[in-house]
């Protein structure tokens, strides 16, 4: 009977000692699955602005983390330059705007956005009081010198964009690359700049000030419409198609830190997003930077996931003033997908 006894003992000890020694079980449990790639490197274009607090927030609270990454975040002048990082192979996957998936299928380049953090552009352009204090209508800029955060920035498209809509091209004007930050509002006070296109908290503050006179603002999701004629799908987490299909888990886990993020930002207070940023973003004014993003709050995606009439909205727009894509074959559906935030809201309900 003992040795009996003994023989299951010894049975069942094996079959425990293989679970655990087998490397698809034990680096693997159905509940977190093993990411294909656990170092990854996010590029961003500005990455104190609101429009990215998302990523920001999952990077601060530990988010990426939880879900078994280690994230590196290169802060590039603006968002063009972000995605040349990615494309030249210097970073994984970007932060930035949406649009650039549809660009880069012109150049015959597949990529795809797979969560959304923002559900309005954020962006205002607007020019200064100082060197145009005259100033009545945007044909009155033909000639004048407009920062933008850098060269093929979603800021560059929202400007090509309002010149378009008064008969102006990119020709019209003098485009200048100023950043993100307070760079760009020394451009403006140094009167570098005759308008400028950005985000909060720089164009808080500028307004804070009385500095600058609205043209367009996308803000808010009725601001938005306003300009553009409907929903507007901005900054998202991209990459190449071929590597979000070749890496799901690692693509998911780097979702659930996004969705993760966005709940969090719905209930935050702005005293509590003021006190998890770092010290830089805030401009050396707490209290306008937890104002601004009370104002931007609503443009935050609560869920991650894409409005299938937007990216439709947003080709209209590139077409509009935009040649190369006026000719071109744009396949929407490859460049976004909801099925990483689908199962990242299940798992963060």
């Amino acid at each position: 009977m003992i040795k009996k006894y003994l023989h299951l003992f010894t049975l069942f000890y094996g079959l425990i000692m293989a679970t655990i020694s087998h490397p698809a079980i034990a680096n693997n449990p159905p509940s977190h699955p093993v990411v294909e790639k656990n170092r990854i490197t996010i590029a961003v274009g500005g990455q104190n602005l609101f429009y990215y607090l998302p990523l920001t927030i999952a990077d601060r609270l530990g988010y990426f983390r939880d879900e078994g990454l280690t994230v590196e975040i290169s802060d590039f002048a603006g968002g063009g330059k972000a995605l040349q990082a990615m494309i030249g192979g210097s970073s994984d996957v970007v932060a930035g705007a949406y649009e650039h998936t549809l660009k880069m299928q012109t150049k015959k380049q597949s990529l795809t956005a797979f969560v959304l953090m923002n559900t309005a552009p954020q962006i205002v352009m607007a020019v200064s009081r100082k060197t145009l204090p005259n100033y009545q209508q945007i044909s009155d800029l033909k000639g004048k010198k407009i920062g933008i955060s850098a060269p093929g920035s979603s800021t560059n498209m929202l400007a090509n964009f309002v010149l378009a809509k008064a008969g102006l091209t990119p020709d019209d004007v003098s485009y200048i690359g100023v950043g993100t930050s307070a760079g760009a509002v020394a451009a403006l006070r140094a009167g570098r700049i005759d308008a400028i296109v950005n985000t909060d908290p720089v164009i808080a503050l500028l307004e804070q000030n009385h500095e600058i006179t609205l043209i367009a603002d996308t803000r808010s999701e009725q601001g938005t419409n306003a300009i553009f004629g409907g929903q507007m799908p901005a900054g998202a987490l991209y990459g190449k198609s071929e590597f979000v299909a070749a890496n799901p888990h690692t693509i998911q886990a780097l979702t659930n830190a996004m969705v993760r993020a966005l709940h969090w930002l719905q209930k935050a207070s702005p005293q509590e997003v003021s006190r998890v940023v770092p010290a830089s973003y805030l401009l050396n004014d707490v209290a306008l930077y937890q104002q601004a993003f009370a104002k931007n709050r609503a443009t935050l995606s609560s869920n991650g996931y894409f409005s299938p009439s937007g990216p439709e909205t947003l080709l209209a727009v590139l077409k509009s003033y935009d040649p190369d894509f006026a000719a071109a074959d744009i396949h929407l559906a490859t460049t976004w997908t909801n099925q990483f935030a689908a199962h990242a809201n299940d798992k963060y309900k």
